[in-house]
Parts: C-alpha cells; sequence; structure tokens
C-alpha cells in the first residue's frame, strides 16, 4: 500500500553541499550550444564510475534504511520518467540513473555518486512548472555526467572522505531516535557542511557554472520551457527573502544571485518563446504529495476549499487530492463518491487507476479492487504502484499462492526490487514455506543495506526443513555472497551495519 512519508532531516545533502560555489560565475552571452569539455577525464584514474556507483549504491542502502527515500511509487516513477527524458537527450549520460524522492518539506534537490538523484518533496511542490522542476534535475543530471563528484574525490580525497564520515554519522543519528537525535543529526550535517566549504570552495565554482550551462542545453533539448530555469530561481529568492540564516538548502548549496538569474535569464532570450504544457502527471504528483500535509482533515479541507473556490491549476488532479485525502483520513465512502466525480471528467490514467484500486480494496471491496487492479496492469504493466498494490490486495484476500506467484514472475522483470521481496516473504509466510519467506526477507535486508540481518534471514532459510536441492543452493550461493560483502565493506570501513 501507499506509504505515508515521515518527517527526515535530511543528510544526504551533506554530499551535494560539497557542490558549493563561493561566488557566480562571469555572465556569458548567448545561448548557442557548446562542445561538452573533458572535465571527467583525468577523474577516472583513481575513481572509476563503477567504484562511483558503488559507492552510490551503499549510501543508497543506507538512505532506504533510515527513511531517507520516500516510499511511494507514484512519486518516484514520475522523477525517473522526467529525469529519464532529459537523460535521453544527450550522449554525455554514459550510465543508469535513479531518481528519487526524500520525504523531507524543505527545498533541496542533490546528486550522488554514481547516477543517484535526490529532490526533496518540498522542491517539488515549490515548483509551479514542470519546466521549473525539470530545470533542477538538469542540473543535477549535469554534476553527474560531468563526474564533478568523482573529481572533488579525486582532488579533496581526505577532506571528501571526512564529509561522508559525518554524513554516516548523521545517518546513524537520524535512525537512532530519541530527543537528542535531531541535534545530533544536525551537528553531523554542519560538520560535513564546514568540512566541505573549507577545502572545496575554489574547485567547485567552475562546476557549478558547468550545470548551469549544460543543464540549459539539456533542458532545452528535452522540449521543456528553458526559462524555467531563471523563473525557478527568482520564486527561491523571493521565498528565502526574509528567511536569513533559514534559508533553504537549495540556496545554500546552490546559492542565488542576480548575476546567476540574469545569466539563466540571458541564455533563455536567445530561444524563441513557445508555451510548454505541464503534463497531467505532474499535477496529479503535487496533489497527491499536498494531500501528505499536516493533519489528514487539514489535508481534506484544502482540497475541499480549492474546488469550492476554484482555485487549483488543474481541476482533476485537485480532485484526485481529494480522494487522496479522504483515504489518508480513512473515510472510504466520501473516498469513493469523490473518485466517481474524479473519473467523470478525467482520462484514463495509471495513477487514477491505482487510487480507485486503493478506494476499493481499503473499503472493503476486495474482489472488486482486484478486479480493478488486474484490468489496471493489462494497460499499464511498467507502473510500479500497480505491480505493488496488485500482490498486496491478493494477500489481504489470502490467495498467497497467486500473490507468491506474481512476485516472483515480477522479479524476474524487475530483479533486485526489495518492495517485491518483501512482499514475496509475505505471501510465502502465509503459504507456511519457511525457506522461501526467509530467502525474500532477507533479500529485502539486503536491499535496504542491514546486511547483517540478511545472513540472518538466509541462515533460517538454510535451516528451513522444506526446501528442495536447488533451492537450498540458491541460498547457500546468496549466503556466501552476503558474508564476501560484508567483509569487503569492513576492510573498506562502511562495516557499520544495523
Amino acid at each position: 500500500m501507499r506509504a505515508r512519508p515521515r518527517r527526515f532531516v535530511a543528510v544526504l545533502t551533506a554530499l551535494a553541499l560539497a557542490l558549493v560555489p563561493v561566488a557566480p560565475p562571469p555572465l556569458v552571452g548567448g545561448a548557442a550550444a557548446q562542445a561538452l569539455p573533458d572535465l571527467g577525464d583525468v577523474s577516472q584514474v583513481n575513481f572509476s564510475p563503477a567504484q562511483e556507483r558503488r559507492l552510490g549504491e551503499a549510501i543508497m542502502r543506507q538512505a532506504r534504511a533510515s527513511g531517507g527515500v520516500l516510499n511511494d511509487p507514484e512519486v518516484n516513477d514520475y522523477l525517473n520518467e522526467l529525469g529519464n527524458r532529459l537523460v535521453a537527450v544527450s550522449p554525455d549520460a554514459r550510465q543508469d540513473f535513479e531518481f528519487f524522492a526524500v520525504p523531507d518539506s524543505g527545498i533541496n534537490a542533490f546528486a550522488l555518486p554514481g547516477g543517484f538523484v535526490g529532490v526533496n518533496t518540498g522542491l517539488i511542490l515549490l515548483a509551479q512548472s514542470e519546466s521549473e522542476l525539470a530545470s533542477v534535475l538538469a542540473h543535477e543530471i549535469t554534476h553527474v555526467t560531468q563526474r564533478h563528484i568523482a573529481r572533488l574525490l579525486q582532488n579533496q580525497q581526505n577532506s571528501m572522505l571526512m564529509s561522508l564520515a559525518a554524513l554516516a554519522v548523521a545517518l546513524l543519528a537520524a535512525r537512532a531516535g530519541g530527543a537528542s537525535s535531531g541535534d545530533a543529526a544536525q551537528a553531523a550535517v554542519a560538520t560535513s557542511q564546514a568540512l566541505a566549504l573549507q577545502s572545496q570552495l575554489n574547485f567547485t565554482r567552475e562546476f557549478e557554472y558547468e550545470a548551469d550551462r549544460i543543464g540549459f542545453q539539456r533542458l532545452s533539448a528535452a522540449g521543456f520551457d528553458v526559462r524555467g530555469a531563471a523563473t525557478f530561481m527568482e520564486r527561491l529568492q523571493r521565498s528565502s527573502r526574509f528567511l536569513e540564516s533559514n534559508a533553504p538548502s537549495y540556496l545554500r548549496t546552490h546559492p542565488v544571485t542576480y548575476e546567476r538569474i540574469a545569466e539563466a535569464a540571458s541564455r533563455a532570450d536567445g530561444v524563441p518563446y513557445r508555451q510548454i504544457p505541464d503534463s497531467l502527471d505532474f499535477h496529479l504528483v503535487r496533489a497527491l504529495l499536498r494531500s501528505y500535509e499536516g493533519e489528514a482533515g487539514e489535508a481534506v479541507r484544502f482540497f475541499q476549499t480549492a474546488l469550492a473556490e476554484r482555485k487549483f491549476n488543474d481541476e482533476i488532479a485537485a480532485r484526485y487530492g481529494l480522494v487522496a485525502a479522504y483515504l489518508r483520513a480513512r473515510d472510504y465512502p466520501k473516498a469513493k463518491a469523490a473518485l466517481a466525480q474524479l473519473e467523470r471528467k478525467a482520462p484514463a490514467h495509471p495513477m487514477i487507476e491505482a487510487i480507485a484500486g486503493h478506494v476499493l480494496v481499503e473499503g472493503g471491496e476486495l474482489d472488486a479492487g482486484l478486479s480493478r487492479l488486474e484490468g489496471a496492469l493489462q494497460r499499464y504493466p511498467n507502473k510500479m504502484q500497480l505491480v505493488y498494490d496488485y500482490p498486496e490486495a491478493l494477500i489481504k484476500r489470502k490467495r498467497f499462492a497467486d500473490a507468491a506467484k506474481f512476485c516472483e514472475d515480477q522479479l524476474q522483470r524487475f530483479p533486485g526490487n526489495g518492495t517485491l521481496h518483501r512482499l514475496a516473504a509475505r505471501a510465502y509466510a502465509g503459504l507456511d514455506r519457511k525457506l522461501k519467506q526467509h530467502y525474500h526477507q532477507g533479500e529485502y535486508y539486503a536491499w535496504v543495506g542491514n546486511l547483517r540481518l540478511a545472513v540472518d534471514q538466509l541462515q533460517l532459510a538454510s535451516r528451513a526443513g522444506d526446501a528442495n536441492f536447488y533451492e537450498s543452493s540458491v541460498v547457500e550461493t546468496r549466503l556466501r555472497a552476503l558474508r564476501r560483502e560484508i567483509a569487503e565493506q569492513q576492510k573498506e570501513g562502511f562495516g557499520r551495519q544495523g
């Protein structure tokens, strides 16, 4: 089911803070595309793309375990569709990208090593057009394609490793809970900020300028409104005018100045104006995120007022948000009535199909919900919200064998997907298939970065009495691989688990 966002200190910004410029780059005129510079070549001498990816994956496992990734397939699917549209237009992207939302109302976005790009939910809500949001992603993508983080690691290895250590401390403090955990996490982040700032200011001016320039080219090539960058910077500047020291994180990592806004506007002036409509997906995702804000009753009243006073950017999205808010409030009769009104106006869309399934399943109409989800999956087989919701509904219906088979089939399409492994573990638990239950639970723990718990689960699987030779061999092979990975992490200084 759709997970509710949790408050989270955005400790992952420690890495992004290594890209802070201290002064705006010099203005350059014109918007003509220029050849990409070879900034990435020397960085490959001691820090390869494969090593970058491995570091990024390690950070992502910790982020998932600590709640730093929003567990909402609708939002993450949208960010990946939008981000990969920007990636696809340029030949400089020689790696896979993964875009994810951070459940934090602060305004920030950042790039991690290896092609992982995070966007705070607060930034998505601040953006008033899809082109504005795309301009932020284009900027962060360029930090990755130009291998800026690799060059920082190569040129300032010691101080960057200290920043990474502070990042790990912040993650662990945020996960530990308790009254002082927030202060500890903030202190660790502040420490990493100071270290990054002190040692790398001069080195990153060129990076920030390059991310602006090439990001603009990427935005234009993907068919977005190139004025989005300047417009978003202006909105950030207006929103932070009275915040003083509490400026959004994005302004601290990407300082907005009049010169930088003028440069973005100057580039856009050289491009003929054409109106670029926002996608329905953009409006629906923003409405979904808005339904998570405040108390459930407040969210319901927000959309009720918006519809009554016709104060919305998109009516379909406002009606969708009202359904989502009613679901959050567990008012299923009103959710069903609001859904009927939504479907009278809305075109066919996978997000609407998914929320309709939620209304039916959570409202107790399991068979009708399963039928709705089955039909939606036939039309939208790659929408992860539907892929997750269907076996969840099967498990509620106690159709454990069907749920297990569906998860196994989907894992062939999406190997390593932690959510599918978790659902499979629940399905096999319903069937009392101990080996399969513990195997899939172990793979889920490995996905979130807790390798020791993963080993514990696989050991339970290896001792289960319901295994055949092939299944036992798979478990033993995976167990050896996890133990090797733990040993390698301990050797490299990443041995803290749990």
